[in-house]
């Protein structure tokens, strides 16, 4: 199972924070600085690695709120940028009745932190929703270029009737953001209204925003393009195959770009599939909760199964941990990638070398 590997080594351990446990893992890498937030009870943290994610630093807070939605890939968010790192996260004040028996936020708006000195410092956390409480989902996505082009994208529930699509684009490494795009509306009244999307943006520029459509019963995944982040193009169905189900299976994959290709990853049913933009899906497994990730030589795809945390990699498999959920990863330029997930109240870190 281990022979497309040369190595499988648990880097680095985050246990609660105080009396908090952390949840929701994410990672960005450029060479060899790797990075990583998370959330802890009401509040967003932040770690990074100097050695290819060999070992990570202590967390410091980098923001908090009454309210931080961390269930079901409703956490932070964070990218690099030049020389900035980008955290992102929805967050709210005032949980109705309702609301708060199901875990979410009655308000919460998404919040941008930004470091300019490696996370030694962090700006204070600017509102991107030009409508307050739209994105009190708490279900978004962050992208970002080299050249310091954002992208954030978001669940929004703006107007009242169904949950569309919204953006906001931003060229200064976070400083700023534009105002609100709608990048789609279902004619049918709501988009799938509890899978998060995902956002990456080309070489060439191109914003690319993937998210799982409501259209006559089926919920399956679309993508659409801009070449300025204000136009957006008609969504294109990923895949061939379809999926009738009358609920949201809050899962929403994960998309990755290598040079001119673009590479989705996404749930029908209990299977897991790998897709090119007008091309047929491939199954690569079974489970949930996949995430997608490049250095541009290799695409690795990593998911919670049956066996456990599970990495893919041209058709190789390895299990990575027996138990876990919500894995998410980074590739790193030689070859390797760095993973993280949640298992037993921690956040577990390995670091995966390539043969």
């Amino acid at each position: 199972m281990l022979s497309a590997f040369a190595g499988i080594v648990l880097a680095t351990i985050i246990g609660p924070i105080g009396s908090e446990t952390p949840h929701e893992p994410q990672l960005a890498s450029s060479g060899s600085l790797v990075v990583m937030t998370f959330g802890a009870g009401n509040a967003v943290y932040f770690s990074r690695s100097q050695d290819s994610g060999r070992s990570f630093s202590m967390p410091v807070k980098v923001g908090d709120a009454p309210i931080l939605p961390l269930t079901r890939h409703r956490g932070p968010r964070i990218v690099i940028s030049g020389n900035a790192i980008v955290i992102s996260a929805v967050m709210g004040r005032t949980p109705s009745q309702e609301q708060h028996a199901h875990g979410l936020p009655s308000d919460g708006d998404l919040m941008v932190w930004r470091s300019v000195d490696g996370g030694k410092s962090w700006s204070y956390g600017i509102v991107v929703n030009d409508v307050p409480g739209a994105p009190s989902e708490g279900l978004h996505a962050l992208a970002a270029s080299e050249n310091g082009t954002l992208f954030a994208t978001w669940l929004d529930k703006r107007g009242g009737h169904g949950t569309k699509l919204y953006g906001a684009l931003s060229k200064d490494g976070g400083a700023t953001w534009s105002k609100n795009v709608l990048i789609y509306e279902s004619p049918e009244g709501t988009i799938c209204e509890c899978c998060h999307p995902s956002a990456a943006i080309a070489p060439t520029g191109e914003i690319e925003v993937m998210f799982r459509n409501c259209l006559g019963g089926l919920r399956d995944m679309y993508l659409s393009r801009s070449q300025d982040g204000t136009n957006f193009s008609r969504p294109e169905k990923l895949g061939t195959g379809a999926w009738y189900l009358n609920a949201c299976p809050m899962d929403g994959g994960g998309l990755a770009v290598a040079g001119e290709r673009t590479f989705t990853a996404w749930r029908r049913e209990n299977k897991l599939f790998l897709a090119e933009p007008g091309q047929e899906e491939k199954e690569i497994g079974a489970g949930k909760d996949i995430a997608v990730a490049t250095n541009g030589r290799r695409i690795y795809a990593i998911w919670s199964g049956m066996n456990g945390i599970t990495l893919w990699e041209s058709g190789k498999v390895a299990v990575l941990a027996k138990q876990g959920t919500y894995p998410t990863m980074s590739a790193l330029p030689d070859g390797g990638m760095v993973a993280a997930w949640e298992q037993n109240g921690v956040i577990e870190i390995h670091l995966v070398n390539r043969n």
